[in-house]
């Protein structure tokens, strides 16, 4: 199958291509999958009882979560990157980088440094720019960020009415570009994008 990429999205590389589980033909057949997939691990993340009893800023939930986000269409799911990418750390960083900003969102916590929507929204950029995983690192800190608010309270995000951000279109864009301007320390942009202000570039 050929991979074609549209921008701010990360290439997989040779040996994490061959790791796709199903027998799949088309790109449409694959992004198909991979939104059931993400449907389904939606629905279990946002569920009371699990909204209750899971620590969300711990090692375990976030990779479960992306197992449970990509488990059925990839074996990589759930594991962290073994290779560099166009975006994040270096990989033999991740771990690393990845616990610091647990200890970072418990400290916010702690401390309420921020109110729980600009956490969750900061939380997400934090993961985005570590790059967890081979691919699907968006959506993952999209989620992360949806389930942080569902548990503690804050503005229900939008991401402009476009959660899934998948398509080349100019709400890509913005969004992309207000990363870019988050990874520079300014978080308006995002904050405003995720809260769902079109029309802000």
């Amino acid at each position: 199958m050929k991979y074609d990429y549209i921008i701010g999205q990360t290439p997989l590389d040779e040996n994490e291509k061959c790791d796709l589980i199903p027998s799949v033909i088309t790109r449409k057949d694959l992004d198909q999958l991979e939104q059931e997939n993400i449907i389904e691990a939606r629905e279990w993340a946002m569920r009371s009882s699990i909204l209750a009893n899971q620590n969300v800023f711990s090692e375990i939930f976030i990779l479960n979560l992306h197992k449970r986000m990509y488990g059925h269409v990839w074996k990589w799911a759930g594991k962290y990157r073994k290779s560099n990418k166009n975006i994040g750390v270096d990989y033999y960083m991740v771990r690393t980088e990845f616990h610091q900003l647990l200890s970072d969102a418990i400290y916010w916590m702690q401390h309420k440094t921020y109110s729980m929507t600009e956490l969750a929204i900061i939380f997400h950029h934090r993961l985005v720019k570590i790059h967890l995983f081979p691919n699907g690192n968006g959506r993952h800190a999209r989620l992360c960020a949806d389930v942080i608010i569902a548990k503690y309270g804050g503005k229900k995000l939008t991401w402009v009415g476009h959660s899934s951000l998948i398509k080349p279109d100019a709400i890509r864009k913005q969004y992309i570009a207000s990363l870019r301007e988050a990874d520079q320390g300014n978080y308006d942009l995002l904050i405003a994008f995720a809260k769902g202000k079109d029309g802000l570039f």
